[in-house]
């Protein structure tokens, strides 16, 4: 996949990662959080402001996806560099009744104007050029058409009280705005947000022209949004990048999920044009090796090759859709798996694998009501505060996800208007052989999401852990380089481990050809939540210590 980043782009991305270890990671950090056991539903994520207006909404008799959206919305106020109003989702959803589980594309499109032609210097970074159409809250109401209980108002209230009235600042948004600053000193997105560079952990933080925005779209629905006040800031300025027929086509896909059997389970993921079919295809691999008798050393080795090959396929096919035939079904086929399979030697680690690029800034998210029904939600700008341009007089951010593009002519990938790029953007659920669901999980993290999900499903069907065991096992990912996951993806790239794992591990590694680094122990690029159902039918969540949100219950 012909990539566009410039050694700028790679230097930001670097910067980014490297902030985002310091916000939510310490070599010295405590372990052992408890698990959650709930009766009547939950939530975890990674602002626990957010949890508590999910456990708030699930208390006044709101749905999964009442309670989702309403941490949905919080977070656009509080982690304003992770997501955004003008940012994108996905969501994979378990309906307990009918067993039927969905698949929502909220990812937006590029603008008319976002052809190659436009592009001679290359994407920007930064700038409404950087962007697509904001996809994040056309899904907020085609998810509530579907499942929604209580009224859109209600849903935002705690998200418009946080934007007007302000709230307490935490270590990791003040550690990102200086994490920003640092790389684009010049800019004005916070300005325009409202928000003081200067403001300090437990200041409060209001957004008025946020609070606004939100409640407008309470009040007039995704046509506030689409075709109100908002969408005629976007379309003037930008300067007419984006017009009225952009807004207007932009629609939230609802689609049947990818699915794979992995042991006597389902597992339920992404469909393109995000790389869920990785993390179908790692396990595929994986489940052709008795992982639970494999040595630790074996079993990381089993990951990592899956994982190489995995984003081989991807940079093959992966595109739109609706642009391009995405034959998942091939690469997912046993006759696939089983030359893929003859391609990992467990003496040796592969290095000849084609490039992958993309990068992200991110949070994901669950949540489960009293009936059986859960989301796995994952939403994003991309970047570190996206396009790092505001709609003027919205306190909106808009994504700079139009740089997940190619410039290449041979690539699948490549830019065109009303096209959707490649995403990193994947979450997960699992059932049981009757249909009921099991695991409900998910992490932000760009390339690493997939090798994340990979060890989660292992940790708890092969290992057995619980959740909050799962989530604090000591994690590997494998990069290009350190740290940089928007890089290309290679099979000669760096094995990062958390230093929890033994120092024999790692040399048994290094003894197969594997360029093993240590991270300090909880400086893993991830931040994961997960939940589980017990044969009881009791709820069990998890969530990790590696950031800064939590998990509750009722």
């Amino acid at each position: 996949m012909g990539g566009t980043w410039s050694a700028n782009q790679n230097a930001l991305t670097l910067f980014c990662l490297v902030i985002h270890f310091e916000i939510s990671h310490s070599s010295a950090m405590q372990t052992g959080r408890s698990v959650v056991y709930a009766k009547n539903g939950g939530a975890a994520a990674s602002q626990p402001l957010a949890v508590s207006a999910a456990i708030s909404i699930l208390k006044q008799g709101g749905s999964f996806i009442d309670a989702a959206i309403a941490v949905s919305a919080v977070i656009c106020v509080v982690e304003p560099g992770a997501s955004h109003l003008g940012g994108d989702a996905f969501l994979v959803t378990h309906h307990a009744a009918s067993k039927t589980n969905l698949a929502f594309n909220g990812s937006g499109e590029g603008s008319h104007a976002a052809t190659p032609d436009a592009y001679k210097d290359g994407i920007p970074l930064h700038g409404y050029k950087s962007g697509t159409v904001p996809g994040l809250v056309s899904t907020w109401f085609e998810a509530h058409g579907r499942y929604g209980k209580l009224p859109m108002a209600t849903l935002l209230e705690q998200a418009i009280d946080y934007a007007e009235n302000g709230f307490p600042a935490n270590a990791g948004f003040v550690k990102r705005i200086a994490g920003h600053l640092a790389i684009t000193p010049n800019t004005t997105v916070f300005k325009d947000m409202g928000i003081d560079i200067n403001v300090k952990i437990g200041d409060l933080v209001v957004q008025k022209n946020l609070a606004q925005s939100l409640r407008e779209i309470a009040s007039g629905g995704r046509a506030a949004f689409y075709e109100g006040r908002i969408a005629q800031q976007l379309i003037k300025g930008s300067d007419g990048w984006f017009n009225a027929e952009d807004l207007k086509a932009h629609t939230t896909r609802v689609l049947d999920p990818l699915s794979i059997k992995y042991r006597d389970l389902t597992i339920y993921g992404q469909p393109p044009p995000t790389q869920g079919m990785i993390l179908m295809e790692e396990l595929l691999l994986n489940e052709r090796f008795d992982v639970a008798s494999l040595s630790e050393t074996d079993r990381i080795h089993v990951g990592v090759e899956s994982k190489k090959l995995g984003f081989a396929d991807r940079n093959a096919i992966l595109a739109d859709p609706e642009f391009i035939d995405v034959n998942v079904a091939q690469i997912l086929s046993k006759e696939n798996i089983d030359a893929r399979l003859k391609q990992i030697s467990m003496d040796s680690s592969l290095t000849d694998i084609a490039p992958v690029s993309e990068g992200s800034d991110t949070t994901y998210f669950l949540v489960a009501d009293k009936d059986g029904n859960a989301v796995s939600w994952i939403q994003s700008v991309f970047h570190g505060f996206g396009s790092s341009w505001i709609i003027p007089e919205t306190g909106i951010l808009l994504n700079n996800r139009l740089t997940g593009f190619s410039l290449d002519p041979a690539s699948p990938n490549i830019i065109a208007p009303g096209k959707r790029p490649a995403h990193t953007l994947n979450a997960f659920t699992v059932t049981n052989p009757d249909g009921t669901l099991h695991i409900v999980g998910g992490t932000p993290g760009a390339n690493i999401q997939v090798q994340t999900n990979l060890q989660l499903i292992v940790n708890l069907v092969d290992l057995k852990m619980n959740v909050q065991e799962a989530t604090e096992a000591p994690r590997w990912q494998h990069l290009n380089s350190p740290g940089q996951s928007s890089l290309e993806e290679t099979g000669s790239g760096v094995l990062e481990i958390e230093n929890r794992v033994s120092t024999q591990v790692l040399d048994q590694l290094r003894a197969k050809g594997h360029d093993v680094k240590e991270l300090a122990a909880w400086a893993h690029g991830s931040s994961v939540q997960l939940m589980q159902v017990l044969p009881n039918k009791t709820y069990a969540f998890g969530s990790d210590p590696r950031c800064e949100g939590h998990a509750s219950g009722i």
